[in-house]
């Protein structure tokens, strides 16, 4: 039998505490986890346990405390203590942020703000060259997530359901191969909430993209490949 695969991205003992006023909150208390290529993992657990700020860590959003010794390995290199340029090539090229609050930019229309990634990637100059090419891309993912309808449209002019697919289009613009979801289903409709899930899933499957989903919701932990639940900053153990 063949060696077992790596995986894409490794967390151990993630600690992070954050300063309210003169009190010292702890967030996470040591959370280690590993995620394989392709997989789809959903992370639960209460307003608090510190859900969204596992995301924030792990797309490096966000860096954990200095001590405990933490670490965070993707594709076996070590991003704990990586440089900033190092981390914004990260976060530009291997990870894509689905957020609940959209984070659409409200000037720009539906096609413009699936490009931001782009011109973020490609620079001025670069994107001089090739926005026709990234514009097609950008087109195509919209006509993948079903708004091919919505291009010239700007944000306010959407519903929830659309703004998260264009969210969703924004966060594949660059190809990642991690999507970090934090609540996409959160301000959505059962119905919508369900379309919007199965985009996502479609496009996992196109690409064998990894997910981890932070969520509430029971039919997107009822369709990941492994359900883990955040208590108190640690995971809980069966």
């Amino acid at each position: 039998m063949g060696a077992a695969q790596p995986p894409l991205i490794r967390v151990t003992n993630l600690h992070k505490t954050y300063r309210m006023g003169r009190a010292l909150v702890p967030v996470l208390r040591g959370v280690s986890l590993e995620v394989g290529e392709g997989e789809f993992v959903a992370v639960l657990g209460a307003s608090g346990s510190g859900k969204s700020t596992l995301l924030h860590l792990m797309g490096g959003l966000d860096r954990p405390d200095a001590t405990p010794r933490a670490e965070i390995v993707y594709r076996g290199v070590e991003m704990t203590g990586a440089s900033v340029a190092a981390l914004d090539r990260y976060r530009t090229l291997d990870v894509g942020f689905i957020f609940q609050f959209y984070h659409l930019l409200p000037e720009l229309n539906v096609i413009e703000n699936v490009l931001v990634g782009a011109m973020i990637r490609l620079g001025r100059l670069g994107y001089m060259r090739r926005g026709g090419e990234e514009r097609d891309r950008a087109a195509a993912l919209l006509d993948t997530v079903g708004l091919s309808h919505r291009l010239k449209h700007r944000p306010a002019e959407l519903s929830g359901g659309e703004r998260q697919r264009v969210a969703i289009a924004r966060a594949l613009m660059n190809d990642p191969s991690l999507l970090l979801a934090d609540e996409p289903t959160g301000n959505l409709d059962h119905a919508t909430g369900e379309r919007v899930l199965e985009a996502l899933l479609a496009l996992r499957e196109q690409g064998r993209r990894t997910m981890v989903v932070v969520t509430h919701d029971p039919d997107i932990a009822a369709r990941a490949d492994r359900v883990l639940r955040l208590a108190d900053g640690v995971f809980e153990t069966s």
